[in-house]
């Protein structure tokens, strides 16, 4: 049973947590000292529950906190060697955790178990961070709070800071909380209940003094032709520049992209100070870990073509990859870790909005959500005084500091698909929806593109939230569909890295009873309509300069000449030769071109479901619910093949494992001689 302690610190901390203007997502941390019973000597034991390494306060649950006796902890004081070997001392949490499991303590421990109070809350609000990072945050904080707030100069995390505000509390006993330097917040309270109250009012009064004595025009005047475009406009312009983009992010490693164009950002980037502004990076450590110490910035008006911008991005992101490897080489030391990639994370385009990038989706998101918190902070800093950021040399500290490195080591390995965008046709159900599946089991965000949009978007609910799935309607056969459908997947996810041409119908019937409409029924969907995803993505993807993989699931039909079925099978030989025609033209490239031809797939059909089976049923004089069976029979394995075989198929063909291979058709049909292919 969770302690009465613990579970007023985690309610209190999911109230904080759900409200961005508390803190921003996976940032700050709280605790809360009390007593449970040592199950060793069945005597009380005081204790301390703080927000372990990495979780996030909004979502916080028992198994996120680490627990630490507070004996120990206080301790520690008297074997603390210095700040110059401060680093030393998070491992010796450690040595005062309580009990198993639990959360591993992070950098702040020292922070709350060293000040005398029950219950702290250090916490990331825009308002707190604005005085923070204030030229004259120091005056602003008497003038803002009086005494009952103190100002705390700069200094990096650790157990000296946590020595510092002790130290400060103890000396003004009146006070209820410190402003952090370039950082943040920290309250406290007697009870659970004054400790969220204290760390709300720091964060209303901040916000309600800025609003109250705020210049009106806090980053000046907006700039000529750097106003936002119209929504549709803007939109069409950043999924024209987006595989670019996401090509300049991903030079070093591949990056999953998300696009905003909130308004914060758009009258930022219209306003004449966001380039000076933005050149001088982000200040609470939690941002820049997230946004690299600075954007890439497009400094060219609206005005300027698609293509003027793109050749402007590419120079801009040269001088960026300069910049940065002069950052690096200029601070550090032959201990620091080596250099992380030099590309940003933040791509900011005026009249557009912001591309944000990261190793997966929620990353990726999460580092847009802190540049907005970012703009917030400059908002609030310049409307007061002047926003004047940690320095280079500090924002290195933190960035290449020794602690982050083994967190980052920490991290589990990368699924095989983690970092790749899937757009997959026809995946609201059979096949389709079982490629989808095993790809988002295999790491990557997954589009799944259907003509049904409710049904889209339920199968992609189905694998996650929208980090993971989303459903956008396409009608494969309208070229303005499938780029519409296209755009909608750049924007939520970056670009699109894996194209599984999957869409298809069947109708079964002989020569002389096919019409002309029966033809061009099947030939646009499945000839037509893989040829128009292919280019609409083949642009995206040669845009992005990470190679990529287009699928195509053909048929055993498109080699075996089956009774009844002229339509279907002559639509699966064109998209057979289709495969081979784009492995030749897109090798150079670096994208793969490969085929699947399965047979027999009843189970989970939906094309066997929408008439086809009876008709094959018919054909064969088999009962229909006899069909797979039937198939299974006339194979040389006498297996039933199912979606998910061919999904297994589409995991291997775009896999590392078969990196060099181009060009080819896998049969996953259980054995077929006659579609054997030569």
């Amino acid at each position: 049973m969770t302690n009465a302690t613990a579970a007023a610190l985690i309610a209190r901390s999911n109230r904080l947590g759900a409200d961005p203007k508390n803190t921003n997502y996976a940032g700050g941390n709280t605790s809360a000292k009390g007593t449970d019973t040592d199950p060793v000597t069945g005597r009380p034991v005081e204790l301390m529950w703080v927000k372990g390494s990495g979780g996030d306060l909004g979502t916080l649950k028992e198994s996120g906190l680490a627990v630490l006796r507070l004996d120990r902890m206080r301790a520690l004081v008297d074997v603390y060697p210095g700040i110059e070997r401060e680093d030393e001392m998070v491992a010796a949490f450690d040595y005062c955790l309580h009990g198993k499991g639990g959360a591993a303590p992070s950098i702040d421990t020292a922070m709350h178990g060293l000040v005398d109070a029950a219950h702290v809350d250090h916490l990331h609000p825009d308002s707190g961070i604005a005085i923070a990072t204030a030229a004259d945050g120091e005056a602003l904080t008497s003038t803002i709070f009086g005494d009952k707030v103190v100002w705390v100069p700069w200094r990096r995390p650790g157990f000296q800071l946590g020595l510092d505000i002790a130290e400060i509390k103890k000396q003004n006993p009146q006070a209820i909380g410190t402003i952090l330097g370039g950082h943040g917040i920290t309250a406290w309270g007697d009870t659970s209940e004054d400790a969220e109250a204290n760390s709300l009012w720091i964060i209303d009064t901040a916000a309600a003094y800025i609003a109250e004595h705020g210049k009106a025009q806090p980053f000046g005047e907006v700039r000529s032709g750097f106003e936002a475009l119209a929504a549709a406009e803007r939109k069409e312009r950043a999924a024209a520049l987006a595989g670019t983009i996401r090509g300049i992010a991903s030079t070093d490693r591949p990056m999953v992209g998300h696009f905003t164009d909130a308004d914060e950002v758009l009258d930022f980037l219209a306003s004449e100070k966001a380039p000076a502004l933005a050149a001088l990076g982000t200040s609470c450590p939690d941002h820049f870990l997230r946004t690299k110490v600075k954007p890439l910035i497009l400094d060219l008006p609206v005005t300027a073509s698609v293509d003027e911008q793109i050749a402007r991005l590419h120079e801009l992101h040269e001088q960026y990859r300069a910049d940065y490897q002069a950052y690096y080489d200029a601070h550090a030391t032959s201990e620091s870790p080596a250099i992380r990639g030099a590309d940003p994370l933040i791509v900011l385009v005026p009249g557009v909005g912001m591309f944000s990038y990261g190793a997966n989706k929620q990353t990726a998101r999460v580092a847009g959500e802190f540049y907005v918190n970012a703009i917030n902070v400059m908002r609030g800093a310049e409307a007061l005084s002047t926003y004047s950021p940690i320095s280079d040399a500090e924002k290195f500290r933190i960035e290449y500091w020794a602690l982050e490195e083994a967190k980052l080591q920490r991290m589990p390995k990368p699924k095989s698909h983690q970092g790749r965008i899937a757009f997959v046709t026809g995946a609201a159900s059979g096949i389709g929806k079982a490629i989808a599946t095993r790809l988002a089991a295999e790491g990557a965000c997954v589009v799944i593109a259907d003509l049904d949009l409710e049904k889209a978007r339920a199968a992609a609910a189905e694998l996650g939230n929208t980090d993971v799935a989303i459903g956008v309607a396409a009608n494969v056969a309208d070229a303005d569909a499938v780029q519409a459908a296209l755009n909608e997947a750049v924007l939520a996810f970056g670009g699109v890295d894996l194209v599984v041409n999957n869409a298809g119908l069947s109708l079964s019937k002989p020569l002389l009873e096919t019409t002309e409409k029966d033809w061009d029924l099947q030939h646009d969907v499945m000839a037509k309509g893989s040829f128009l995803v292919s280019k609409a993505a083949a642009r995206v993807l040669i845009d992005q300069k990470l190679g990529g993989d287009i699928i195509y699931i053909s048929s055993k039909n498109s080699v075996f000449a089956g009774p009844n079925n002229i339509a279907y099978s002559a639509t699966k030989a064109d998209q057979a030769h289709q495969v081979r025609l784009l492995a030749v033209e897109l090798g150079e490239y670096g994208i793969r071109v490969n085929g699947i031809n399965p047979d027999g797939v009843v189970r989970g059909s939906g094309i066997f479901a929408s008439g086809w089976g009876a008709n094959r049923a018919a054909t064969y004089g088999v009962a229909e619910e006899d069909l797979g069976q039937f198939y299974a029979n006339r194979t040389i394995l006498k297996r039933e093949v199912v979606p998910e075989n061919v999904a297994d198929a589409v995991y291997v063909l775009t896999g590392p494992e078969l990196s060099r291979t181009t060009g080819l058709h896998i049969p996953v049909d259980s054995g077929v001689a006659a579609a054997f292919l030569r």
